[in-house]
């Protein structure tokens, strides 16, 4: 009975929520301009506050060795690494619970989106093979990106972090987010010192009880993949919500939480450079990493197939209109 409302559950959402993200994205920016001047004004002037405030360069700078030149997202196609940071404080320091690869085709007005498991077995640049969500952990930003690059043979253009705290936050400002739970589950609480417990079905979850249901693997019969997919439904949830854009006051509670939560080396200008692809819903697709399960020394990894890597990392480079990586 689980498994078979699970199954249902999946194929229902594996085809709409980037499709929704960008159609949300898309609705929401219609819903500014119909606002009026003062409203789209108001809400400038504060995106731009807060992409200052978060504002953090990489130590290389804004050229990656993988290209000639740095990128301008008005005119060239360019990737952002997603980097969902588990972390209690401030300084968004910890490990990696997300990582998200996603490359954007000028031309097309495409984008692709790759998941990285954060378990899986790499190469982690002066600190040897490691699970990547360490990389962070080693050396920041820096680290996870000079590692994704080393990955894919391509370069990161882009990142954005954003840690736990700022997530239930924003759960919390919009008054919770639906989910619709496969299976009934108890998982630890953003302090580790006591649980959460999920019931089967439709709810409406809040801020620390999302971060449970999206951070769950080892009650989910599919592991990563599963935790993937809920976190891509409460990612969805909320861009419903954000989409209605009701109250001025939650939009300054996340715009707040934001600030003091997020990093990100993307200035207001690209990010308003982007808007011609939440036209794009047709145009998205998410990849995957085929691997297996490898324990060495009691500790569990997921062992990267290399020909599957290769042919992501193939794919992730052409909607770059970068060259075929050269063989070492």
């Amino acid at each position: 009975m689980v498994q078979s409302r699970f199954e249902d559950n999946q194929k229902r959402r594996r085809k709409t929520p980037f499709r929704r993200f960008l159609k949300i994205a898309a609705v929401v920016f219609t819903l500014l301009l119909l606002a009026g001047g003062a409203a789209l004004i108001y809400v400038i002037s504060q995106m731009n506050s807060v992409t200052t405030s978060a504002g953090q360069e990489l130590e290389r700078g804004r050229h990656s060795e993988y290209r000639t030149s740095p990128v301008d997202v008005s005119s060239d196609s360019f990737s952002i690494l997603f980097l969902g940071v588990d972390d209690r404080g401030e300084d968004l320091s910890g490990r990696t619970d997300a990582n998200i690869l996603a490359t954007f085709n000028k031309e097309e007005e495409s984008v692709k989106l790759l998941s990285i498991p954060r378990d899986s077995l790499v190469e982690i640049p002066d600190r040897g093979n490691d699970k990547i969500n360490h990389a962070h952990a080693f050396g920041g930003v820096d680290k996870s990106v000079e590692t994704v690059e080393n990955l894919f043979q391509l370069p990161v253009d882009y990142f954005v972090t954003i840690n736990f705290v700022a997530f239930m936050e924003i759960v919390d400002a919009f008054g919770g987010v639906e989910v619709d739970s496969p299976m009934a589950f108890t998982e630890s609480d953003s302090t580790d010192k006591s649980t959460v417990d999920i019931k089967e079905g439709v709810q409406t979850l809040d801020g620390e009880q999302a971060l449970a249901y999206a951070r769950m693997r080892k009650h989910d019969p599919r592991g990563d993949i599963g935790r993937g997919e809920r976190q891509q439904e409460v990612v969805a949830g909320l861009l419903e919500k954000g989409a209605s854009f009701r109250s001025i006051t939650r939009f300054d509670d996340i715009m707040s939480s934001l600030e003091n939560h997020m990093k990100t080396n993307l200035a207001f200008g690209d990010i308003m450079s982007m808007h011609s692809y939440a036209c794009s819903q047709e145009n998205i697709e998410t990849l995957g990493l085929e691997g297996s399960d490898l324990s060495q020394d009691g500790i569990y990894y997921y062992d990267l197939d290399p020909a599957s890597l290769e042919e992501v990392s193939a794919r992730l480079r052409q909607h770059l209109d970068l060259e075929p990586a050269v063989e070492e």
